[in-house]
């Protein structure tokens, strides 16, 4: 029944967007050589802004894709402005892609368009229309790997749910990826709801709408069966950048009482949900890597060293 539930959720959208597809309408090269695109969307009836960094050297090259967590990527809030990727993947054969945009929108196709965040196709967007215009333009070679933080540590599960033959390899850092229990369902409200201002009922509909369950990996564990999987949560108790001094806090006595306050809660709470997930694909034999360290709130300065720590496992699998 999940399996039946699973198809009726998750194609019909991929299926009806794609022949039209997304076109690159606008470039501009950056200074540091990152390129923006703006990006014309049939499905989200909208353009939307991409970074890229293409790959070093020649010949076709795979793609990573990384999401941003609930703020989309507004506010400086994105893995440009947040990490060092610029530098990390200067010399690395491999095209990074960040798509900007989605705050508290779960990349998930919704159900209806929402009063406050509008019009919401990411699914489709992201798994069916831009990697054809990214493949393409950037001459890639169809192997894909993809990672997000927090809520987007929810999504990139769902979308390789939503498109299986797609990724590779998959990064989840500080996410929650379970929708349909009460504490799945109460992440997911606190983020549309309480930071988004948006509406879960038109995004999955009512708690017990089917769409929930569709959309949860923690029922689905064994479609990642055969992907390369990386999985890290911190312990949500003050770490090494819970500093006065710290990346991102630069002596502002509020940043780090919001880090240590805020940022510890949404930590341990992602970290009860990873645990959960860790238990479960064991149990499945799934094979993944789980990186549970102790000290770590929900902050950036983390999830670049997550970052750097899978990128070994996702090079091999792109590899392969």
């Amino acid at each position: 029944m999940a399996c039946v539930a699973l198809a009726g959720q998750l194609m019909p959208a991929m299926s009806s967007a794609a022949p039209l597809g997304a076109t690159i309408v606008a470039e501009h090269v950056r200074p540091t050589h990152e390129i923006d695109l703006t990006v014309r969307s049939p499905a989200m009836r909208r353009s939307l802004s991409v970074k890229v960094i293409p790959a070093s050297g020649g010949g076709p090259a795979p793609t990573l894709y990384l999401l941003n967590g609930a703020a989309g990527g507004e506010g400086g809030s994105s893995w440009f402005d947040q990490t060092d990727i610029r530098s990390f993947f200067a010399d690395q054969h491999v095209n990074v892609v960040v798509p900007m945009g989605g705050a508290a929108s779960y990349f998930t196709d919704w159900k209806r368009p929402d009063p406050t965040l509008g019009y919401q196709k990411w699914a489709t967007f992201l798994t069916d229309e831009l990697p054809r215009a990214i493949d393409k333009r950037f001459d890639a070679n169809g192997r894909n790997a993809i990672a997000g933080i927090s809520m987007a540590g929810t999504s990139v599960f769902q979308l390789s749910l939503h498109a299986p033959q797609l990724y590779r390899a998959i990064g989840s850092f500080s996410g929650c990826a379970q929708t349909s229990d009460p504490l799945g369902q109460a992440v997911v409200r606190m983020v549309v709801e309480g930071r988004g201002g948006g509406n879960t009922l038109n995004m999955w509909g009512p708690s017990t709408d089917p769409a929930w369950r569709a959309n949860d990996p923690y029922l689905h564990v064994d479609k990642f069966r055969g992907k390369s999987v990386y999985v890290s949560n911190g312990s949500g108790t003050p770490g090494r950048y819970d500093t006065i001094n710290g990346p991102g806090i630069d002596g502002s006595g509020s940043k780090l009482f919001d880090q240590l306050a805020v940022g510890a809660v949404i930590e341990t709470a992602t970290g009860e949900c990873t645990r959960n997930l860790q238990r479960r694909m064991r149990e499945q034999g799934v094979p993944a890597t789980f990186h549970l360290y102790e000290g770590g709130t929900h902050a950036w300065p983390y999830w670049q060293d997550e970052l750097h720590r899978a990128w070994p496992q996702f090079r091999r699998a792109l590899a392969a």
